[in-house]
């Protein structure tokens, strides 16, 4: 009985186990479990039919050889190369042995005891690196597992790596977003304090003014009053008394009432003006509520328009001025300050109607005076949304060397008696102090003047 199938059956253990550790013993399983079944083939039928004929031997050492000689052929079992190496000298000697032994018996005699010899130090041979290769393949899987643990390691490690860098990207954000909010309401902050703050020196200079202007006010109307009773008077005085006096003094009495009468028209007239200067300070010093409410927008301009317009042909029957608006319908509600806005809307409507009224007296009936007021929802450049509103005339315009005095306190571009310079001034202070936002003006001197005022929707 030969021991090669046994051989076999370990050579083609020791290749799945190779086939296994390199990835390929799918592809090849079903070939190695045919291996199986031809060495336990070559066992029986040694067992059972041979009966010292040597066939069945001498086939199972070509088998056993052709196992042996199979890693230097095929490419995927190179990793089982060293046991090919260790078992082919005993393959080829035992396949030499039996091959004398049937066929040249008396040669196999005379050499039999040099044959088995060489059986021995091939299987010496074989068994000796057999043990070198198993600790070299113990070490290589050592290697392997070692190499496998840290690549797993390596994995585990990177993908920590990534859930971290994702969470201190997500905290980050996080952080960025809370720190947007907290300057945003800084800054939300910082407004309304200078609001609050605005308001109170506001309201303490408004005491202050409205003290001052009540006590000016009394002596200014005395001064007024006497001034054109004393006129009538001197009118008076004129008719009853001049006739009467001789005729070379009446000249120079004539004088002198005139020069009289012409004094306290001065003094009337400057004090009239005294008298609109406190009156707008009154105005100006006016306590409001001061609480914002949700304004129409649409709605306040468009009254405050009307209102305007119908004030000035109360008083001068001659007024007359065309209105074009353009209101946005979807410009909604703010939160404002209703008094103090219609009190900045009525003085831009009644400085255009004015101007356009002017530039009427001048042109005559070729010239169709216009005034135009638009509201529309707009962006700032920080992407905030904003109203705009926006009162244009075709009047005069505002020259241009005092354009920036325009917003100062008492400076009026008006004749002396119809403007306090009060009116731009506290409208300037309304909207940017009062409602944190912005007024400008746009012109050209004898074409046109556009006031244009933004409100922030979100902090007004």
């Amino acid at each position: 009985m030969s021991f090669e199938p046994f051989l076999a059956v370990f050579v083609i253990t020791q290749f799945r186990r190779n086939l296994k550790n390199d990835g390929l013993l799918d592809k090849w399983s079903k070939y190695l479990n045919i291996g199986y079944f031809i060495s336990i083939g070559i066992f029986f039928f040694d067992v059972s039919f041979d009966h010292g004929h040597k066939v069945a031997t001498i086939f199972s050492h070509l088998y056993f050889l052709g196992l042996t000689l199979a890693p230097y052929y095929i490419d995927d079992l190179k990793s089982s190369k060293q046991l090919g190496f260790a078992l082919v000298p005993y393959a080829i000697i035992g396949l030499i042995s039996d091959f004398l032994e049937k066929w040249f018996p008396n040669f196999y005699d005379n050499h039999e005891g040099t044959l088995q010899s060489f059986v021995g130090f091939s299987l010496i041979w074989a068994f000796s690196l057999w043990l070198i290769s198993r600790k070299q393949t113990k070490a290589l899987e050592n290697e392997r597992k070692q190499r496998f643990a840290e690549q797993e390691q390596n994995r585990m490690m990177a993908a920590m790596k990534v859930n971290l860098e994702s969470e201190v990207k997500e905290r980050t954000a996080e952080l960025l977003k809370q720190t947007e909010e907290l300057q945003l309401a800084l800054s939300e902050l910082k407004s309304t304090q200078a609001q609050l703050i605005q308001s109170e020196k506001m309201a303490s200079l408004g005491e202050l003014t409205a003290g001052i202007a009540h006590e000016i006010q009394n002596p200014l109307n005395f001064v007024n009053n006497f001034s054109e009773v004393s006129i009538e008077l001197l009118e008076e005085l004129k008719e009853e008394v001049l006739d009467k006096l001789p005729d070379n003094v009446k000249e120079e009495a004539d004088d002198i009432i005139n020069d009289i009468t012409q004094n306290l028209s001065k003094i009337n007239q400057h004090g009239k003006r005294a008298d609109a200067i406190v009156k707008g300070m009154l105005q100006h010093s006016r306590a409001t509520t001061g609480k914002k409410e949700s304004t129409d927008i649409n709605a306040l301009a468009d009254e405050y328009l009307r209102l305007s317009y119908h004030g000035l042909r109360a008083k001068d029957k001659s007024f007359n001025a065309g209105m074009k608006t353009s209101f946005d319908p979807e410009l909604g509600k703010i939160e404002a300050i209703p008094q103090d806005l219609g009190r900045v809307l009525l003085n831009l409507f009644n400085n255009s109607f004015y101007s356009v009224t002017e530039k009427k007296r001048l042109l005559g009936e070729g010239y169709d005076p216009t005034v135009t007021v638009n509201t529309q929802k707009i962006r700032s450049a920080s992407g905030a949304n904003m109203v705009q509103i926006t009162v244009e005339d075709n009047g005069t315009g505002i020259p241009q060397k005092v354009l920036d005095k325009i917003y100062q306190p008492f400076f009026t571009t008006k004749p002396t008696g119809q403007g306090t310079g009060l009116g731009l001034s506290m409208s300037y202070d309304i909207i940017t102090k009062g409602h944190g936002g912005e007024l400008k003006v746009e012109t050209a001197e004898g074409q046109f003047a556009r006031f244009i005022i933004t409100l922030p929707v979100g902090t007004v």
